[in-house]
């Protein structure tokens, strides 16, 4: 238990540069607060007090904004950043150093009592505001980008975005002991990629057809990977 403890307080150390000290750490947390709070409410519910370990879970979540049933099974290095606004369902599994932003949820899709709500496998990072629906698993090392809809299994070392979430890059795995990989932000662009190979399919098309270069393309390939309005005037 003491290990499980120091462990959820290094996680913080790892992957928050702000956090400065232990004491810090303890008081200002409520991402750790709430791991700890469920910690206590599982042991309850796994012992059949569950009206007792649905009150700490209620009373865990006024204090922190964070709801974790205490039905859920968390693994060890659990680090939820800022925390408000994160739900995460009663048959929810999340493995060994998964990371959460603001705004997650772990959330079901079915009426029925059995497994309805995701795994997380270990490393996975679930970037602020995603949802990850249903009874899949996101394979290790993954990565879920912000504001994504995450409703179909996903294999390890993937990297999710859109909604509904689609698999746009596979990375190599790392080894097991390295840290989760918290670029979540570094995510590509598909639909800027996209638009650049349509405008250059057209521009050949229209090359083929009309037998020399044209002087103005109808689309205007971004400057800088930004897209603006004037990139789609004919």
């Amino acid at each position: 238990m003491f290990k499980t403890l120091r462990d959820d307080i290094q996680s913080v150390f790892e992957r928050d540069p702000a956090a400065r000290s232990t004491l810090e750490v303890l008081l200002c947390y409520p991402g750790l607060h709430a791991v700890w709070g469920h910690r206590v409410s599982h042991w309850f519910w796994q012992h059949g007090l569950r009206t007792l370990a649905r009150w700490i879970s209620h009373l865990v979540r006024f204090l922190t904004g964070i709801e974790i049933h205490p039905g859920a099974k968390i693994g060890p290095r659990l680090f939820i950043d800022h925390g408000m606004g994160v739900v995460i369902g009663e048959t929810a599994e999340i493995g060994n150093c998964v990371t959460l932003y603001h705004g997650v949820t772990l959330g079901g899709t079915s009426l029925n009592k059995g497994k309805r709500h995701p795994t997380l496998e270990d490393n996975v990072v679930v970037g602020a505001g995603a949802k990850v629906l249903g009874n899949i698993t996101i394979g290790k090392n993954s990565r879920i980008g912000a504001n994504a809809v995450v409703v179909k299994s996903v294999p390890p070392n993937s990297v999710v975005v859109g909604v509904p979430g689609q698999v746009v890059l596979r990375s190599q795995p790392r080894p097991a002991l390295s840290a989760p990989d918290l670029n979540h932000g570094l995510l590509p662009d598909t639909i800027g990629e996209t638009l650049a190979a349509l405008i250059k399919h057209v521009e050949r098309l229209e090359e083929r057809l009309n037998g020399h270069t044209r002087h103005e393309p109808a689309l205007h390939a971004p400057e800088q990977g930004v897209w603006h309005g004037e990139d789609f005037m004919i």
